[in-house]
């Protein structure tokens, strides 16, 4: 799950009080300009995806970290190991 700012980390926050472990289906897509935010994170053990000091609001955060996180997908899926190298 790609968290926003403040509103969806802390009702992450409150879930993996609820279901402990919950957080590690979690990425930040951004730091938030909310100091709770990052406390919240920093509870979770969360890093944010991007770190810009964006504060619209509206998804926008996780909306701009959504490149990154296909771009990591694509990497992990598509760039050969060494082992599968042949010389």
């Amino acid at each position: 799950m790609l968290l926003d700012g403040l509103m969806s980390v802390a009702c992450a926050l409150t879930a993996d009080r609820i279901e402990p472990g919950a957080a590690a289906w979690y990425a930040a897509g951004h730091r938030s300009t909310e100091p709770a935010q990052s406390l919240a994170l920093a509870k979770m053990g969360r890093e944010p995806l991007l770190d810009l000091g964006m504060r619209l609001g509206e998804g926008s955060g996780a909306v701009a970290a959504v490149p990154v996180v296909r771009s990591a997908s694509a990497v992990l899926r598509e760039v050969a190991l060494l082992s599968e190298l042949r010389a």
